[in-house]
């Protein structure tokens, strides 16, 4: 799901930009990398390490001639510096766009809450880019009821976001909901969707007490400028 919900934001957002036809849509190659361990449990020791998988898909698409990489999961990042040493291509990282997507859009905002999963959050995958462009995060821990209530929004086997897709559960709805009010309580000013579940589950909650980013939206955007030449990669590449 994650690849389908950052490719039709890939076209709405070119659409926005005035694309009326195919020929005016950037070229891409895909890889559907569902056989990649989870990547949580990998993280976890659970399973084996997705470094691998991620570098053989790298090589694939940078063979087949693409410019740069995205990866629209964001778990997936924290084997960014072991997979980007291995391959010839830039990986475009999801948490520079988003943090660089929260400074421009509210420039008045500094706290910034943040709903993923256990991996992303051990790994603080979104603290360096945040502290660059001078926000502070805001999330629950690890082992807190409200983490525990995102895990399960996500991984449940009969209700989470992986197991019904777009079909989304009322307990999943809830559970969310309740974490989103808990970071509004908390002092955040704006809500990271953190995994690309969460992308979709939060555009169906209808009104929240804070705004929320989209971090497949974010990318989106730095792809078409990339794509067309508005920005390089180099302005993006996390020092």
């Amino acid at each position: 799901m994650a690849h389908i919900q950052f490719e039709q934001r890939l076209i709405d957002q070119n659409a926005k930009r005035g694309a009326r036809c195919d020929q005016d849509h950037p070229t891409w190659i895909l890889v559907n990398g569902s056989n990649l361990p989870d990547r949580t449990r990998s993280l976890q020791g659970k399973a084996p390490d997705c470094t691998p998988w991620l570098v053989n898909y790298g090589q694939i698409l940078a063979r087949g001639g693409a410019d740069f990489l995205v990866v629209p999961c964001h778990t997936a990042h924290a084997f960014y510096d072991r997979v980007q040493a291995q391959i010839d291509i830039p990986w475009i990282s999801l948490m520079t766009c988003t943090s660089q997507f929260i400074r421009q859009r509210y420039p008045g905002i500094h706290r910034i809450g943040l709903l993923t999963t256990d991996g992303t959050l051990q790994h603080r995958l979104f603290h360096r880019s945040l502290v660059a462009a001078r926000l502070q995060e805001i999330s629950p821990s690890i082992d807190s009821p409200i983490q525990k209530q995102v895990m399960q929004s996500i991984y449940h086997p009969e209700w989470g976001i992986k197991a019904t897709g777009t079909r989304l559960s009322y307990q999943a709805l809830t559970a969310l909901a309740e974490a989103v009010q808990w970071l509004a309580n908390e002092g955040a000013e704006v809500v990271v969707a953190g995994c690309t579940e969460l992308s979709v589950a939060l555009d169906k909650l209808g009104p929240l007490p804070v705004p929320w980013v989209d971090p497949l939206e974010a990318v989106a955007d730095t792809t078409l400028d990339l794509a067309f030449g508005i920005r390089t990669v180099s302005s993006l590449l996390e020092a």
